[in-house]
């Protein structure tokens, strides 16, 4: 496969990932990430078994992602993609980015970790504050 094919592959495999979020389609999303892939936001780093949860207690609505900066080094990747989400009821934004890091399978491109980072009005950046997902399960 020739370096344009890897990043337009990855490309997709991200885009899938914003499109399926949006829609609510967490099957859909989970299908984007290798089988032991996990997700880290909220101070915490949640594997796939978690997600349908976790997904259930995040407020819905847009997730825009732009175009990601990929180094591809043979069959792995790293990456960063910025994120404006808007949630659909109040129309309220959270802006940030994610940092993944991604490998070739049988199935072609997955992602193995995501990170996410909000973008703060004070300018910080971190990884937020805990979800009401961890309060439901204390």
């Amino acid at each position: 496969m020739s370096r344009i094919e890897d990043l337009l592959e990855i490309q997709q495999v991200l885009a899938r990932y914003a499109v399926t979020i949006t829609k609510g389609d967490t099957e859909g999303m989970l299908s984007v990430f290798t089988p032991d892939g996990s997700y880290s936001a909220f101070g915490d780093t949640y594997t796939l078994d978690l997600f349908p949860e976790l997904v259930a207690a995040a407020p819905k609505g847009l997730f825009l992602t732009g175009t990601p900066v990929l180094e591809i080094d043979g069959d792995t990747a790293e990456g960063t993609q910025p994120l404006c989400f808007i949630d659909h009821s109040t129309h309220d934004m959270r802006i940030g980015y994610y940092t993944d890091a991604m490998v070739r399978t049988e199935d072609g491109w997955r992602i193995k970790t995501r990170r996410m980072t909000f973008i703060r009005r004070s300018g910080v950046h971190d990884s937020g504050i805990p979800h009401a997902f961890e309060q439901s399960r204390a």
